[in-house]
Parts: structure tokens; sequence; C-alpha cells
């Protein structure tokens, strides 16, 4: 009977309905994955380590992109909800304050965090950014600079950004420096170079600058050269994540290196696990989530002037400003 049954399905081009198991069984074999972005390369990587390890459990994954955009999120969290998706993978841009997270959690949906640091009684696959970012600052120390900057996205659409300042700032207090003076930007924000140009103005003394992922590093390095900045002989650009991408740019880039595709394929057998009620996976050791990658686009600080301060980093000679200037007065002449 079984094989006339499969033949039959075969000759009639039966397909099972999904819609069908799912009433049947009161599941839909889906997980929700909601991630900031998937144009940065480390989301990217951790999608596809998770979805590995769902596809070989049988389960598809629905992903959504929240452009680091609370309210948008909330309303992506909500949809996948009403989709009846068994679990959730999810970054969200605070952890401590999502409303969506709270959704999920009020529906004791199986779910786990995925580069969030955890609020209390949840679980997450994340980089212990606050002491990656303080390794950076030794880093710099190392390398004679003690006046830095650090560049991030608005801290309201990354809890992750924010935690890396803090460690950025205990761990240039205690190497001695300064406290590192901050630059906040939009997401994907076209006017990067004016930013850049303005903060180095209002802080001539900075000799280098930790960017809070790889993306905004490279772009700050693209930002310095149109201003006129060599990197790193005028000033220094650190990164963090490690994408790829960083070791094929002149001068490679200096960064903290993680492991996306390990993190996401720990968050899905997270959430397998409590699916399945099973044992969750151990969380690797903290200090196992990072390695700092050593890069040319970090050297040691600029010559000291005159005053024994730190060369001014938007000097005279390569403020392309004054260049334009010079070349308008040349030509009048």
């Amino acid at each position: 009977m079984r094989g006339r049954v499969l033949a039959a399905t075969e000759e009639l081009g039966f397909e099972f309905s999904e819609v069908g198991r799912s009433l049947q069984s009161n599941t839909t074999r889906t997980i929700g994955i909601v991630i900031p972005s998937i144009a940065n390369p480390v989301f990217a990587d951790a999608v596809q380590g998770a979805q590995e390890v769902f596809q070989s459990a049988g389960y598809q994954t629905l992903l959504v992109c929240t452009n680091y955009d609370s309210e948008f999120e909330t309303q992506a969290i909500r949809m996948l909800m009403a989709k009846q998706v068994d679990g959730f993978v999810l970054t969200v841009s605070d952890a401590h304050s999502s409303e969506g997270l709270t959704s999920i959690q009020g529906r004791r949906i199986p779910h786990c965090l995925l580069f969030n640091m955890a609020p209390d009684k949840e679980q997450s696959w994340s980089v212990d950014d606050c002491s990656a970012a303080s390794r950076v600052s030794d880093s710099f120390a190392e390398q004679g600079h003690a006046d830095v900057g650090f560049l991030a996205l608005k801290f309201k659409s990354s809890d992750r950004a924010r935690q890396r300042y803090q460690g950025f700032i205990d761990g240039c207090a205690r190497n001695g420096m300064k406290l590192p003076a901050l630059l906040e930007i939009e997401e994907d924000s076209h006017e990067l170079t004016d930013f850049l140009k303005d903060f180095l103005q209002e802080n001539p003394t900075l000799t280098g600058i930790f960017a809070s992922n790889d993306f905004l590093a490279l772009a700050t390095i693209r930002s310095a050269r149109a201003l006129g900045l060599r990197v790193p002989q005028d000033l220094s650009i650190v990164g963090f994540d490690g994408i790829e991408v960083g070791t094929m740019v002149e001068p490679s880039l200096a960064t903290i290196a993680t492991d996306p595709k390990m993190m996401g394929n720990g968050a899905a057998r997270t959430v397998l696990s409590v699916i399945n009620s099973t044992p969750a996976p151990e969380l690797p050791d903290p200090k196992t989530t990072f390695s700092f990658r050593a890069g040319g686009s970090l050297a040691s600080a600029a010559a000291e002037r005159a005053d024994g301060e730190k060369a001014a980093t938007l000097s005279p000679s390569n403020n392309p400003t004054k260049k334009n200037d010079k070349i308008q007065r040349e030509r009048s002449l």
C-alpha cells in the first residue's frame, strides 16, 4: 500500500503541504532570524552559521533586517510571531529595553540573543565587548598614543557600540590615556567625511580612532584620505569584527577579530535545545570570543610638536580646505 501511494504521488506531482503539517503538529518548523543588516559580513556569517544548524534539524528560517531601527525591529518580531515561528535568533538594538524581545518573553517562545549582552535570565552568544575594547586601548598605548577617539553608530541603535565605548574608556584610564573623544553617527551616513573633519578640528591632538565596527573603520580610512590625511602616519585607525576584507585593503585593518559563524551556530543550537527540552550548549569562555589582529592601519603616534603635545591630525599642511584656498589664490594671480 505504501508503495502504491508513493507511486501515485510521483505520478500526480503531489507536494506535501507545510500548512497542513503545521495544523496537525501545531508547529511550523520555521525559525525567525532578526538582525540589523545583512550588508555587514559579520551578520551574514552569523546567519549562515545559524541556518546550517536549523536546516540540518529540519527547520527553515525567515530572515528580517531591521536597519538598526528599533521601531521596525518591534514590528518585524511581531510579524514573525503572527506567522507562528517556533523560535527566534535575534540581535536587537538594546536587549534591556527591546519591546519585541519583551513580547517574545511574554509568549515564552524559544529564543536566543546574538551579539547582545544578555540581561538576567537570557541566553546570548556574544563577544565580550568591554574586554575586547579594553584590549584595543592596550594596542594604542603600546604604540604611544595618549589621545584617541571613538567612532560609533548612535548608541540608541546599538547596545554593542555602547559597551565597546565603555570598555574603551576603562582601558584608556587604565593605560593613563585621556578620556576618548566620542563621535556618534547615523547608519550609512554619507556625511562621514564632514563629520570627521569637524571631529578632528575639535580634537586637534588626537592621533588615533577606534571604530565600533570594521565597516565604519574602513569608511573612516576613506574619509581620512579625502581630508588629505595618511593612515597610519597621520591617523591610526582600529576596527572591530575582523571581516575578511580588512586583510585585503592597503593598509590592512588592525581590528578585533571574532568568529560570527560560531556565534550563529551556538545561538541556533541553544534555540533547538529549548524546543527539544535538551541541555543547552555551553557558552564559550568570554576570553576566547575575540583576539586582536594587528594591521597596517595602526602605527606609532605622530611626531611630537614643539610644545610637547602630539601633532594635530589636521595640520595646515594636510588640511584640504586650506589646500583648496591656496589653489584658488594661485589661480587668481
